[in-house]
C-alpha cells in the first residue's frame, strides 16, 4: 500500500515534496574511519562469522569485504561529520510522527580489497525518499543512504543503507495461543541434504573432504581450502548456548514472544541458530547446556530444537 501524506492520515502533497527535496544533498562529507583497516578487528570478525578463509591472515591479509561498513561507523559516540541535511530530514519526518526507525536492508558493491593501514574515508548522499508505506511495523516512509568509500584516496566500494522511519502501528499481545502456519525453509540444491536429515531426526554437518574442515551453515565449497567436494557427519546432538537474544517483536501468527533464540555450539565446534525450549526464556544463560531434539510444529514439518538444563551458567 502506497500513499503520500503524514501520520495523522491527512494526504499531503506538500510534505512528501518537503521529504523528496533532501534526495541527492549530502549525509556526510569528507568523512574520515576512526580506525585505519586493522588485523584486531579483523581477526574478531572472522571470529564471530566463523570464516576461516586464509586471505584474512597471515602478511597478505585483506579484509573480508562484507566488511565495508565496519570501518565507516561511528560506534557509541558517533559521527562528527554528518551533514546538517540529514539530521534536517530526520527531524522532519519525527515532527510529523514518524518517531520510530528500524534498519530494512542493505546494498554492497566492492571494487578494491581493504587491507591492514588502509585509511578509510568517506562520502554520502541521500539517495531517495520513499512514499508513505504502510507495513505492519506501522505507517512510514523508505530513507536510502549510499555511501561512496575510498582506501588511501581510491575507490574501494559503495554501501546503501535503507532504513524505515515509521510511526508505530496499534497493537495489543495476541490472547491464546499462536495460530498460523511456521514459514517454510527455503530449500535449494545447496541445502536439501540437510533437510533431508532433519526429517530422519539427523542433525547433519558438512565435512570437508579436502581438509576436514567441518562447516555449518551448509555451503556449496569450504572457506578454509575451497574444495566443492564434501561429506556429513551426523551432529551428537550436545552442545551449549554460545550466545541468545530474547525475541519480542515483531509479532507472527505462528510465534508467541518472548522467546529465547540461541546460537548453539555444538560438541563438533560448529554454531548453529535455533530455538531453546525447555526452560524461561528468562533462564537462558550463556554456557548453557542444551540437547538436539525435533520439534513438530505442524502436520508437515519437524525443526532442530534445543532443550536447555534448568539453571545454566550465571
Amino acid at each position: 500500500m502506497t500513499g503520500r501524506g503524514t501520520s495523522g492520515g491527512v494526504v499531503s502533497e506538500e510534505f512528501y515534496g518537503q521529504l523528496k527535496a533532501y534526495e541527492g544533498r549530502a549525509a556526510a562529507t569528507a568523512g574520515t574511519g576512526k580506525d585505519l583497516v586493522n588485523e584486531p578487528m579483523i581477526r574478531h570478525w572472522c571470529e564471530a562469522m566463523g570464516d576461516a578463509n586464509p586471505a584474512y591472515t597471515g602478511p597478505d591479509a585483506i579484509a573480508p569485504p562484507t566488511m565495508l561498513q565496519a570501518w565507516t561507523m561511528g560506534g557509541l559516540s558517533g559521527h562528527t561529520d554528518r551533514s546538517a541535511a540529514h539530521d534536517e530530514l530526520f527531524a522532519l519526518l519525527d515532527g510529523a510522527g514518524y518517531t520510530s526507525v528500524v534498519a530494512t536492508d542493505c546494498e554492497q558493491e566492492y571494487l578494491r580489497p581493504l587491507r591492514p593501514g588502509d585509511r578509510i574515508t568517506f562520502d554520502a548522499v541521500i539517495e531517495s525518499v520513499s512514499e508513505l508505506k504502510t507495513t505492519k511495523l506501522g505507517t512510514g516512509h523508505f530513507v536510502t543512504t549510499r555511501m561512496e568509500v575510498r582506501a588511501d584516496g581510491e575507490p574501494a566500494g559503495t554501501h546503501r543503507f535503507r532504513i524505515l522511519k515509521y510511526a508505530p502501528a496499534a497493537k495489543g499481545k495476541p490472547k491464546g495461543k499462536p495460530s498460523g502456519e511456521r514459514p517454510r525453509p527455503v530449500i535449494n540444491r545447496d541445502n536439501a541434504g540437510f533437510w533431508d536429515g532433519v526429517a530422519e531426526h539427523r542433525l547433519l554437518i558438512q565435512r570437508c573432504a579436502g581438509c576436514g574442515t567441518l562447516r555449518f551453515p551448509w555451503l556449496p565449497g569450504c572457506a578454509a581450502c575451497g574444495s566443492p567436494e564434501w561429506d556429513t557427519v551426523a551432529a551428537s546432538g550436545e552442545g551449549t548456548v554460545y550466545s541468545y537474544v530474547v525475541m519480542h517483536h515483531p509479532p507472527f501468527p505462528a510465534f508467541d514472544p518472548p522467546y529465547a533464540v540461541g546460537l548453539i555450539e555444538l560438541a563438533e565446534g560448529v554454531r548453529v541458530l535455533s530455538n531453546v525450549v525447555g526452560v524461561p526464556y528468562d533462564k537462558v544463560r550463556i554456557g548453557m547446556p542444551v540437547r538436539l531434539e525435533f520439534l513438530r510444529v505442524d502436520n508437515e514439518w519437524e525443526l532442530p530444537v534445543f532443550r536447555g538444563a534448568d539453571g545454566g551458567a550465571d
